[in-house]
């Protein structure tokens, strides 16, 4: 294993040259293309790429193609997750989605950071921070998810929204960058509740 893949590992800064790195994108690479591929497809078909692409896929977990990820194994999502249409995870750090999360249209979970000196960036530093999303969140459609963030249980977050902070459990969040806007009440769980 290369020094930069160890560095990215360890959520330090690294270029992404490593050959280690580029094995298991170019893996990444085939499965995104088969599980992408136009044209039905199994169900069973579909979950037998999503669990080795990934690195745990929950019971009942559905995601809609195209999906896009840069390697796949740093990804773990919980039962009765639905994804949508068009989602991109950049997991060059752990991205962890809870139970019965909703996934919206076009959503991004984006872990990778680039260095803020020009110089730095120039010569392709980069490294990648964890991105957690509680279980029963909702991400609207075009959600961002920035490096970092963590969105806490039962939060809601509206279309289009850019979270660049940690939200916490039960509020409603909008806006770029997204604000909490008011806190969820029971009332507001859904029908028969």
């Amino acid at each position: 294993m290369g020094e930069n893949y160890q560095r990215m590992a360890a959520g330090d800064w690294y270029l992404p040259d490593d050959p280690q790195l580029a094995a298991d994108s170019a893996r990444r690479a085939e499965l995104c293309a088969r599980y992408n591929a136009p044209g039905p497809l199994p169900p069973e078909d579909r979950e037998a790429i999503l669990r080795e692409l990934l690195g745990e896929v929950g019971d009942g977990v559905r995601i809609r193609p195209p999906f896009h990820c840069d390697f796949g194994h740093h990804i773990r999502i919980g039962a009765g997750t639905f994804v949508n249409f068009g989602a991109v995870f950049l997991d060059t750090a752990p991205i962890t989605v809870g139970a019965d999360v909703q996934i919206g249209p076009n959503v991004q979970l984006l872990a990778p950071e680039h260095a803020l000196d020009p110089d730095l960036r120039r010569a392709g530093w980069e490294r990648g921070l964890p991105v957690t999303i509680g279980d029963n969140v909702w991400l609207g459609g075009g959600v961002i998810v920035c490096p970092g963030v963590t969105i806490g249980a039962n939060t809601v977050v509206g279309a289009g929204s850019v979270v660049v902070r940690d939200l916490p459990a039960g509020v409603l969040a909008v806006g770029n960058p997204a604000r909490i806007v008011r806190v969820l009440g029971p009332e507001e769980s859904g029908p028969g509740r």
